[in-house]
């Protein structure tokens, strides 16, 4: 059994139907999906199971599962609720957002447009690397973990010392 649609109405008045905010080939629209993985990387960073979270929401662990994937998109409400029990701001599940994902808002959508193609390697979305970040805040001493950070950076590719990053 399916869902209603929403109705909305079409350019020349009347009624259509609404895809919810997902692109044409059905796949979840880019900006849930960052927004979810953005709850992800806060949840994770935290310590914070999905059922615990869940637990602070009135939600199933399944539901934080569909949101952190994007399959089912988190109204304002709940993103205040989240932003409450995850200690950040609102603004943080937005932050980092290329442009090819805040261009697929819905607003931008037409019935031609084509999906976009979001980066499969992004590291921020890594477990190893929100696995890492936890056990660097974990050392309490703060000359332990710049010596770390300064290894970290030092081991890292020499590309970002010949540009002159940092």
């Amino acid at each position: 059994m399916s869902l209603p649609q929403e109705e909305e109405f079409d350019d020349e008045g009347g009624f259509s139907r609404s895809s919810r905010g997902r692109m044409p080939s059905g796949k979840p629209n880019p900006v849930d999906v960052h927004v979810g993985s953005r709850v992800r990387l806060r949840r994770t960073l935290l310590g914070m199971s999905q059922e615990k979270l869940g637990e602070a929401l009135g939600l199933t662990f399944q539901q934080v599962q569909k949101y952190e994937r994007g399959a089912n998109r988190i109204g304002a409400s709940r993103l205040w609720d989240l932003s409450r029990v995850l200690d950040c701001a609102v603004q943080f599940f937005f932050d980092e957002m290329n442009d090819a994902t805040q261009g697929s808002s819905p607003r931008n959508l037409s019935e031609t447009s084509r999906d976009i193609d979001l980066p499969e390697s992004d590291p921020m979305t890594k477990r190893e690397t929100l696995e890492l970040v936890r056990a660097y805040y974990r050392i309490k001493d703060y000359h332990v973990r710049r010596r770390i950070y300064d290894l970290a950076k030092s081991l890292a590719s020499t590309e970002d010392v010949d540009t002159g990053e940092e």
